[in-house]
């Protein structure tokens, strides 16, 4: 996986070789290895004022990173399976992840506090997105249903019926109007989140 910062001038790569690695992408120069996690290291993201950057591996662990300096900021260890998925909401206040232990977990992520957890599932949880505004957190798994959720209460809002097999991903249009989804039944489905 790769990500870059919301300002642009860092580039952020992970490896099965265990590192993420910070890159200037105008001259291409490697800025900092960061080192902590034990296997390989499968995602990377960036919060939305570029702060932190989240890093998900193998190893069940999510981390926290100060790109800036490249000090480990938290590690979140809750998950008993692997991390599949995780995603900041749009003010940088939580971090939602969600893993093949079947569950969806609300972070701080400055502090590293658990808020919630958040059952309904009832297989792997593959894919977390918040919506523009932050008022819903969407979820999909391989019991072929989206879970759509308030993330403040961890209220479950809908259950949304109709792809055959495995949702792989979800994701929110700019607008907020419609919510995507992507499925092994190999069809794309849009939704009306509201």
């Amino acid at each position: 996986s790769v990500a870059f910062s919301p300002d642009g001038r860092l580039l952020a790569s992970c490896s099965e070789d265990n590192t993420i690695k910070l890159w200037d992408p105008t001259t291409g120069e490697l800025r900092q290895t960061l080192l902590g996690h034990t296997d390989w290291v499968d995602s990377v993201a960036f919060s939305p004022d570029g702060r932190l950057l989240a890093s998900r591996s193998f190893d069940k662990m999510i981390k926290l990173w100060d790109p800036a300096t490249g000090e480990l900021c938290q590690t979140l260890l809750a998950h008993t399976d692997l991390v599949k998925s995780f995603a900041f909401s749009p003010d940088g206040r939580l971090l939602a992840s969600c893993s093949k232990d079947k569950t969806i977990k609300l972070w701080d992520p400055t502090t590293g506090e658990l808020f919630q957890t958040l059952l309904g599932h009832t297989s792997w949880v593959l894919s977390v997105a918040f919506s523009p505004d932050g008022r819903l957190l969407a979820s999909c798994s391989e019991d072929n249903t989206i879970k759509l959720w308030n993330p403040t209460t961890g209220e479950l809002r809908q259950t949304l019926l109709g792809h055959a097999l495995y949702v792989e991903s979800v994701v929110f249009s700019p607008d907020g109007r419609f919510l995507a989804s992507c499925s092994r039944d190999k069809k794309v489905q849009l939704w009306d989140p509201t």
